[in-house]
């Protein structure tokens, strides 16, 4: 059971609701003290930022509150480059909860889309990193990342904010952020993980890899893109854990591919066969996702093969240099290079399991499952998780 931040309470009433936030003054509502309130908001606050501002502003209004407000309000200008699979339901979540934003992406339809929702259309990554505050990434490979960055670098002055929602090297995110930090930014390392599902309701989770100065000023921004968020550490941590993560989805898919097709040849029945896997130890969340829409036939989750191949093989090198001689994911890496070879780089990646299906002959469908994911639980605002073993800030 995840730990929210602990809270001194005070009570306030307003349209029926009791509503717990950080104790008498605004001294203790910091942004990451008020995970807690946050995550259970009434639902007559209109977004997750209404209340977040809400919160900012009761109290004796002093100094601390005042100079916390502007900075993770409504009044702050962010950017985001990258309108893919995750991007676009990343900022969409941003844009659904008030917050003044500017888009960019080499697909100018993209843009178009998102300007004729209220959105900024920028002009070009230097354009927006020179008029917003701060600026997010969300690019398909490192090399993406470095070129936006090139163009942005001599617009960083001080105060600047750099935010990397891609995945990517632990090393190339630590010499990008080094070259913002240098010219007075900050640079925060924050993928996310959970599925585009749940990206698209803002309820996915989001690692931060920075400084705890940082974090706190970019703490509503993230609650208002995602659920759970996890402050990692130094700039550099999420990326290894998002990729360690990844790298035991895609094993998971993996496992999940061999264990259905061996059920399917053993004469089992598909259905009870996801049950029993589901109420069971051997459940995961990649079974209850991916599972149901390889069982469809769509095998749609807007991943592909390609971005699979990139992500374990950014894990590897995590490995190769902390001196780990794995042996699981060097096998994955190798079945993934077959079943590219075979079908192509674009291939949605739960359909690594048509390797085992050529080889057998079967087919691995059955009637009642989605041909997507939907999110099914309400767009709830975030809150940050505390580790367990540790005390909050």
């Amino acid at each position: 059971m995840q730990r929210h931040r602990r809270l001194r309470q005070a009570q306030f009433l307003r349209g029926g609701c009791e509503i717990q936030v950080a104790g008498s003054g605004l001294e203790a509502a910091q942004p990451g003290r008020i995970g807690q309130a946050v995550h259970s908001a009434p639902k007559f606050f209109a977004s997750k930022l209404t209340f977040y501002s809400f919160l900012l502003s009761v109290g004796n209004g002093n100094t601390r509150a005042n100079e916390i407000a502007p900075a993770g309000g409504q009044n702050m200008k962010v950017g985001f480059i990258g309108l893919g699979n995750v991007g676009g339901k990343l900022s969409g979540s941003l844009l659904r909860n008030g917050i003044d934003l500017t888009v960019y992406d080499l697909n100018p339809d993209l843009v178009a889309e998102f300007a004729a929702k209220g959105a900024k259309a920028g002009e070009s990554p230097a354009q927006m990193m020179r008029d917003c505050d701060a600026v997010i990434t969300c690019l398909p490979s490192p090399a993406a990342s470095d070129a936006v960055m090139q163009q942005m670098l001599p617009e960083v002055t001080h105060g600047k904010i750099w935010m990397e929602m891609s995945t990517t090297d632990e090393a190339e995110v630590k010499r990008l952020g080094a070259m913002v930090i240098e010219r007075g930014g900050a640079a925060v390392d924050c993928p996310v993980s959970g599925g585009c599902h749940r990206a698209a309701t803002g309820n996915i989770s989001i690692f931060a890899g920075c400084d705890r100065a940082t974090f706190e000023r970019i703490l509503p921004f993230l609650t208002t893109m995602g659920r759970r968020i996890l402050h990692t550490g130094d700039l550099g941590t999420a990326s290894v854990l998002k990729v360690l993560t990844n790298y035991l989805a895609t094993a998971n898919l993996i496992t999940c591919a061999e264990a259905l097709v061996t059920a399917t040849a053993a004469g089992m029945d598909l259905n009870t066969t996801y049950e029993a896997i589901k109420i069971s130890s051997g459940t995961s969340f990649v079974h209850e996702t991916e599972s149901q829409v390889i069982l469809n036939g769509s095998r749609d989750i807007s991943f592909t093969m390609d971005l699979v191949k990139k992500d374990i093989g950014l894990f590897q090198e995590v490995a190769d240099r902390a001196g780990v001689p794995l042996e699981m994911n060097p096998l994955m890496i190798k079945i993934f290079d077959d079943a590219i070879a075979r079908y192509g780089e674009r291939e949605l990646s739960p359909n690594i399991i048509r390797r085992l299906e050529d080889a057998t002959g079967l087919s691995i469908t059955a009637p009642g499952f989605p041909a997507e994911m939907q999110d099914d639980e309400p767009e709830e605002p975030g809150y940050e998780v505390i580790p367990q073993g540790r005390s909050a800030v």
